[in-house]
């Protein structure tokens, strides 16, 4: 018998015909890391929280789960909570504490555990994620990356022997999504742990793991080694296809039958070999990028000409007490009318707080900022979101508070052709009777993404708004977002996903130390940068300087294609 032995799972969510879950059968043996994938409302999340009875949805089931050979509801609720560690999507609907310490402790109070033992397995997993440093810091001072592994380091405190994790490093930057993704293989070589997550951005993954189990539409559709699974989607068509590392995709996409590379270094290597066969010269691919209209310095002192401001700042500065250290810093921006333009950045550095600031939630203690032509401060109460500025935040959830989607979207208009419009743009047909809580993370998303459209605004400001989507509805998104540009609407969004932006945006710009430092188009701004760019660029760069994305890198390689 399997370590983990899941048998003809089976659910469906109260007043829904379709099962969410369809007969599943997966056996995970002890020590195993296994990435669990597919598109969003897919059936992943719904899946993991039959893991914890506690977190089980409400619905009709049938079928069996087990760990060692004992149903796992069947567990007492102690070895549930010690046995099974789970890290959320979230990291603040985990965090239960005001303090950093007392949430190494927690679970371990919780448990009874001898104040003795307990002082050793918090100093021990202090030490071990690197804690100590903010181990007496208040949690809501904590930035979104170190709220995480706060998240993940409490539960080791437990020592589970299976570790579960549903994306939880989609509100974190690229490179401390990267650190944690370290952690957790560690955790697993190191400590034998059994890991089982989801995650959207498989790049980091895809190379460590045992195995990918592929989901689609509530069943398992591909069980196979990481080097096999691309193959198989790459034969059936599948739209996650476009979502797997960007070795494995370049390789397939340029004829590549055997096994694909997995990471930038065998996707380095295996580029020159093919190069070399082919007797390709390196120094006549190139990509050279025609100057863009919109190669503008965004926040230096030089005009716009012919680009009208949609938004102006001009030497800002904010800080949430007055004595606090200051989160902006003499910050400058103007967008122009009718782009998308991308912040990124690390967790901490201001970018949520400058979204927050341009829709008028914080107000800065010096400098200027004008929207539509109009110093904000002239704005009356509610009259800035009257006139077109709409936000979805960082947690979507915020926006809703009626029990089904369609009853939500009903709030804002009463207009049933407007509502059947936003429902078919964001593909949320199917969802409209379901409570917003039932939803997966990308559902979720589309969902609130409908309700901002219902605004009709001619600002768009996003915080993370590709944050648990899969590469299907992404594509959708950024052809939705182009088709709001061809209306005149400006975007202006806060992302993590340097894959999207690099694709999709117009310009981006970095956040530093309260400052947007530089703004360019993508392909200038990421072939720039070593540890802020993306994949293909990593991969790529020693013989095509500014290919920034996939296609760039295949579109350059003169060699046979896949069919």
């Amino acid at each position: 018998m399997s370590y983990i032995d899941i048998r003809d799972l089976t659910f469906s969510y109260p007043d829904q015909t379709r099962k969410t879950l369809d007969h599943i059968d997966l056996q995970i043996e002890q020590g195993e890391y296994v990435l669990l994938c597919g598109v969003s409302g897919s059936g992943k999340t719904t899946l993991l929280r039959h893991f914890k009875p506690v977190l089980t949805p409400f619905g009709e089931s049938s079928g069996s789960l087990t760990l060692r050979g004992c149903a796992i509801a069947s567990l007492p609720p102690a070895a549930q909570a010690s046995r099974i560690g789970y890290v959320m999507q979230n990291p603040d609907e985990q965090l239960v504490t005001d303090q950093v310490w007392h949430e190494l402790a927690f679970g371990l109070e919780n448990l009874g555990c001898d104040p003795k033992v307990m002082r050793i397995r918090v100093a021990e997993m202090a030490s071990y994620f690197g804690i100590q440093q903010w181990f007496h810091r208040e949690v809501r001072d904590l930035s979104g990356g170190q709220k995480q592994l706060l998240n993940l380091a409490s539960i080791m405190a437990m020592q589970p022997e299976v570790l579960i994790l549903d994306e939880p490093t989609s509100q974190l930057d690229p490179i401390a999504a990267a650190d944690f993704l370290n952690t957790i293989r560690q955790i697993n070589r190191e400590l034998g742990t059994t890991i089982l997550l989801t995650e959207h951005r498989m790049e980091d993954i895809f190379p460590v793991a045992d195995r990918v189990v592929v989901m689609d539409e509530g069943r398992i559709i591909a069980n196979d080694r990481p080097e096999r699974v691309g193959r198989q989607l790459l034969q059936q068509k599948h739209p996650l296809f476009d979502g797997l590392p960007a070795p494995m995709q370049v390789y397939y996409r340029l004829g590549g039958t055997d096994s694909a590379p997995l990471h930038v270094r065998e996707g380095r290597v295996w580029l020159s070999q093919t190069l070399a066969k082919q007797n390709a010269d390196s120094s006549d691919l190139s990509t050279n990028e025609n100057a863009s209209s919109w190669d503008l310095d965004l926040t230096g002192p030089s005009s716009l000409k012919d680009h009208r401001e949609v938004l102006r700042i001009r030497n800002a500065w904010f800080r949430y007490k007055k004595n606090s250290p200051d989160i902006l810093k003499d910050l400058n921006l103007r967008i122009p009318e009718g782009i998308i333009f991308a912040l990124v950045g690390g967790n901490g550095t201001g970018k949520s707080t400058l979204l927050k600031m341009i829709c008028g939630l914080n107000r800065p203690y010096r400098g200027h900022i004008e929207i539509l032509g109009k110093d904000i401060r002239k704005y009356r109460t509610g009259e800035l979101f009257s006139n077109g500025l709409s936000m979805l935040p960082q947690d979507p959830m915020s926006l809703f508070v009626k029990k089904t989607v369609r009853e939500d979207l009903e709030e804002m208009t009463a207009d049933p052709e407007m509502i059947r419009e936003v429902l078919r743009i964001c593909e949320i047909e199917a969802l409209q009777s379901a409570n917003p809580r039932d939803l997966s993370g990308g559902e979720l998303q589309r969902a609130a993404l409908a309700k901002v459209l219902l605004t009709s605004p001619r600002i768009l400001l996003l915080d993370e708004p590709t944050k648990g989507m899969d590469c299907r509805y992404k594509q959708h998104f950024a052809r939705l977002l182009r088709s709001l540009q061809k209306r005149g609407i400006t975007s202006i969004l806060v992302s993590h996903d340097l894959e999207f932006c690099a694709e999709y945006v117009d310009l981006v710009g970095m956040c530093f130390d309260g400052q947007i430092l530089a703004t360019n188009t993508p392909r200038r701004f990421f072939s720039t940068n070593s540890f802020y760019t993306t994949v293909a660029n990593r991969m790529s760069r020693h013989l095509l300087e500014q290919a920034v994305t996939v296609s760039d890198v295949v579109s350059q390689l003169d060699l046979p294609r896949s069919q």
